[in-house]
């Protein structure tokens, strides 16, 4: 038989600690989301479905998004022991210039629909942390209030070429006089991809007030209050427009462009130039031959080409291709820092982050983004410490095993 007795104060008062008192809403939800699918719950209640979507979905069936996460989830780490990991060092070269992390945030679309702070809070962010920012074509805050944001963040100007060569040039000048650091050529997108969650919600820029979106807006009132309330929606690169995604891409972007036509961006950006969409190998050699300084595999998320190829999966070959004569980046399906970690050691000199972030933003502007950055790299030192490596160099394919 078990003897009892009635616990004393003194016992007791040790197991009492209540939880620090935390005021604002938002820092209690960040502070309680422990991954970036955590942030995406949150992200998921706090902004209208066809913002979300927009964001979390990808073209006709989701295939390649599945897909690229599925791998990330199947392959197997090999982890070897009994190494001194009592310093992790994250830091990697990005360009030829440090990076605190081995990974950058991506270019992203309409980023202040996600949150009325936009891509402001994302380059504040990269700037405290130490992280390149890419500020894409289809922003939503002007280059030149992006430079103002964050005047010693590393910036990058993500381009799209329009029939018009003209704009592009336009843009690739204002880029250089704010003092952005690199171009950033993307290629996937010669048309529009069939975004299928944007169709069925009848997502367009701006928002129309629709039966759907009012009904909508009582769901999420702080949204459309500081949508309303504040700075009308603008572009990087155009003044106004008033349709869908993918009509607005099929109307300014260019079909025709080739590889012939790096020449013709050559004579307007002469800094370096990162080609981000490849998806196969002998596209890689093409660009690098071409005077690419880096390249990102990528499939646009899954947002493009449906079943396209899964972007990490082609690292070795691509990494052994090239041959060290261009940085090999990577995108697609990270959601978490030991996803980022696996790319490194797959042959990635470095990764880029896009809706792991605007899962941080939807669920608290600035403070979100600043979230999913903190928990990414606390991801990445952990990681590394159990596989028994404490610098990003020590990374490669011993410590990994594709499904």
């Amino acid at each position: 038989m078990t003897d009892r007795q009635i616990p004393k104060w003194s016992e007791l008062k040790p197991l009492l600690r209540a939880k620090p008192l935390r005021l604002s809403p938002t820092d209690r939800r960040l502070e309680d989301a422990l991954t970036i699918g955590d942030l995406r719950t949150v992200a998921r209640k706090r902004t209208p479905r066809s913002v979300f979507d927009y964001t979390d979905g990808a073209a006709e069936g989701e295939i390649s998004l599945r897909r690229a996460r599925s791998l990330f989830r199947n392959l197997e780490f090999r982890p070897s022991i009994l190494h001194d990991v009592s310093g992790i060092d994250t830091t990697t070269t990005m360009l030829g210039k440090p990076s605190s992390v081995p990974f950058s945030f991506a270019p992203t679309g309409f980023t202040r629909m996600m949150h009325h702070e936009g891509e402001r809070a994302v380059v504040r962010v990269a700037e405290r942390r130490g992280i390149p920012y890419a500020l894409s074509t289809m922003g939503t805050t002007s280059i030149e209030e992006v430079a103002k944001a964050a005047p010693d963040a590393r910036k990058w100007f993500q381009l799209y070429v329009w029939k018009d060569r003209s704009a592009g040039e336009d843009l690739m000048a204002r880029a250089k006089a704010a003092g952005f650091e690199a171009l950033q050529l993307t290629v996937d997108v010669p048309v529009a991809g069939a975004r299928l969650r944007d169709a069925r919600n009848g997502f367009s820029i701006p928002p129309a007030l629709t039966v759907k979106t009012v009904l909508d807006a009582g769901m999420h009132p702080a949204w459309w209050i500081n949508l309303l309330t504040t700075e009308p929606l603008k572009f990087a690169s155009l003044s106004t427009w008033d349709g869908t995604v993918a009509e607005l891409l099929d109307k300014l972007f260019d079909p025709s462009m080739t590889i012939a036509d790096l020449e013709w961006l050559r004579a307007s950006w002469d800094g370096p130039l990162i080609i981000k969409g490849i998806q196969t190998v002998d596209d890689a050699r093409r660009v690098v031959d071409a005077g690419a300084d880096a390249i990102v595999l990528s499939n646009h998320g899954g947002r493009q080409l449906d079943r396209a190829p899964v972007p990490v999966r082609l690292l070795p070959d691509v990494a052994e291709a090239i041959d060290g004569r261009a940085e090999v980046w990577v995108d697609t399906g990270i959601m978490s820092g030991a996803d980022v970690v696996a790319a490194l050691a797959l042959g990635a000199d470095a990764t880029m982050v896009g809706r792991a972030y605007l899962y941080g933003l939807m669920a608290g502007g600035e403070r979100g983004v600043d979230r999913a950055a903190e928990i990414l790299s606390r991801e990445v030192r952990r990681t590394m410490a159990l596989l028994g490596v404490s610098s990003v160099s020590e990374l490669g394919p011993q410590h990994v095993r594709l499904p």
